[in-house]
């Protein structure tokens, strides 16, 4: 089986903006303040204008090279692919893909935060759907995973990493998911990004400012494709020919 993770890169081509482009601002907006829990708890008002905005702004974008590849992917390897992304919007499913897992959740859904319930608005914003459709309660919020909270979807991850023997990884810099330790785990892996990533470490909670510093300088001279047995340094549609080529040479031998 293959694991698939993408992340920004992959929708970058059909002018889906990030925020990491932007030293931190997201289309004038700061990050932290719109993306995160103590965001959201500080005004919600913001936060929901927010993503009513990048809401309507994925209403005209479409699929690239890339999201039809994998599409053209899950139908020729049917059951066989783990579709993992970074990305909330709705571009792979665009492209005609149906076995998507958003591990950041999806931009084009509400949520209900007192009974979890998940609807589909569209294009829509916040305010057209007041209220939960399930149980009626007004405590509606986006449906993208903040900085600062859970993500159930990762649960896929564990379980991608299992079950596969090809890992690719398309358009993503590692700063979020850590997929350094991700790509230890195969044998076989592909790495897609048009430049050369540092590798620098991810760190949990419990880590010390110490622990911090000397993983930094043992990592500092590393870089992510070092741990990738292929580098298709150049853009996600750029990349598709010789990626299938690199699928369809893996699966014939197996």
């Amino acid at each position: 089986m293959i694991m698939i993770i993408s992340g920004a890169g992959l929708s970058a081509e059909s002018g889906i903006k990030t925020f990491r482009d932007h030293d931190g601002l997201w289309e004038n907006y700061d990050v932290m303040k719109v993306c995160s829990t103590q965001g959201w708890e500080a005004d919600r008002e913001l936060v929901t204008q927010f993503y009513n905005a990048r809401r309507k702004d994925l209403e005209d974008k479409e699929p690239n090279a890339a999201h039809f590849a994998l599409a053209k992917l899950e139908k020729m390897y049917p059951n066989k692919i783990y579709n993992l992304t970074q990305n909330v919007d709705n571009l792979l499913e665009k492209a005609g893909c149906t076995e998507v897992t958003h591990l950041h959740g999806t931009l084009t859904d509400l949520r209900c935060e007192d009974c979890n319930h998940i609807w589909d608005v569209g294009y829509h914003s916040q305010e057209e759907y007041g209220y939960c459709p399930l149980c009626e309660s007004t405590s509606v919020r986006h449906n993208v995973v903040m900085f600062g909270e859970a993500a159930p979807a990762y649960e896929k991850i564990y379980e991608a990493i299992s079950n596969c023997k090809l890992l690719i990884a398309i358009g993503t810099s590692g700063q979020v998911i850590d997929i350094v330790p991700i790509a230890r785990e195969f044998q076989h892996s592909i790495l897609i990004n048009p430049k050369k990533e540092e590798y620098m470490t991810s760190f949990t909670k419990e880590t010390s400012a110490s622990q911090t510093a000397t993983a930094c300088l043992s990592a500092g001279d590393d870089f992510i494709d070092d741990y990738f047995k292929h580098f298709l340094q150049m853009g996600a549609g750029d990349a598709v020919e010789e990626m299938q080529a690199l699928i369809e040479e893996f699966m014939d031998e197996r």
